[in-house]
């Protein structure tokens, strides 16, 4: 039995391409349900690591652990910092199952990549959602990043592959747990499926927040270690260092 929802169609309601802003009920004026002061007050990511896209004070640096040890995947793309109202849509759309909400910041967040891919940032061959654990895939009923990775392969007409990594272990909620414990947290938690085709192929996992990176670098390494040529990340939000 699948629990992961199946549905095609748009999830908020289109009535001659007139859509209404779901954050602030105004008309919109694109077939985007967000208005554009709406999206222009959205907490865009600014200046920020050029690997892991930890935001920093000046352009076009790299974080200082980035420098030390450098992560398997080669770059995190990424539109917003992770802060009102986004860090609420995410919140909705991930805990409380409102899809709608999920669809706006995959429909926005396809746009920022396609304008990325225009100024030149390689198109990946495939989108690899994170997997869910099964124990939280039964709590859910539906895997966000799976949902994120179908709507974004849609919108930028991307193959999306959502089973050739698979999670094994149920492990504790990352959010609970700091840096060095999500790293131990995440040991022989995933594996890649037999005959899934990795070699040579530039990949892009998908997920909503991106914390620490400690996920992002464990199926990095495994996906590297099978032979591919190039892993990037694809995220709604990048949070900030705690405190800063």
């Amino acid at each position: 039995m699948r629990c992961q929802p199946r549905y095609k169609g748009q999830v908020y309601i289109c009535l001659k391409n007139v859509q209404t802003c779901l954050l602030c009920d105004e008309p919109a004026d694109e077939k985007t349900p967000l208005c554009v002061a709406c999206e222009t007050e959205l907490p865009w990511l600014g200046n920020h690591c050029q690997r892991c896209a930890l935001p920093l004070s000046a352009a076009d640096l790299t974080c200082g652990e980035c420098l030390l040890e450098p992560p398997a995947f080669e770059q995190v793309v990424v539109p917003w910092r992770y802060g009102f109202p986004v860090d609420s849509l995410i919140t909705r759309f991930k805990h409380n199952a409102k899809w709608p909400f999920g669809h706006l910041l995959a429909d926005v967040a396809g746009q920022y990549l396609q304008h990325r891919f225009d100024e030149g940032l390689p198109r990946p061959d495939v989108l690899l959602p994170v997997p869910l654990a099964n124990k939280r895939l039964r709590q859910r009923g539906f895997n966000q990043a799976a949902m994120l990775a179908r709507w974004l392969s849609q919108s930028l007409g991307l193959p999306c592959e959502e089973t050739a990594l698979r999670r094994i272990k149920d492990t504790d909620a990352q959010q609970d747990l700091d840096a060095k414990a999500r790293k131990g947290n995440l040991r022989n938690a995933f594996e890649l499926v037999p005959d899934s085709l990795v070699q040579g192929r530039h990949l892009a996992l998908v997920d909503d927040v991106l914390t620490t990176g400690a996920t992002a670098q464990t199926l990095a390494r495994l996906l590297m270690n099978a032979g591919a040529a190039r892993v990037d990340v694809y995220c709604l939000a990048r949070t900030p260092k705690p405190g800063s």
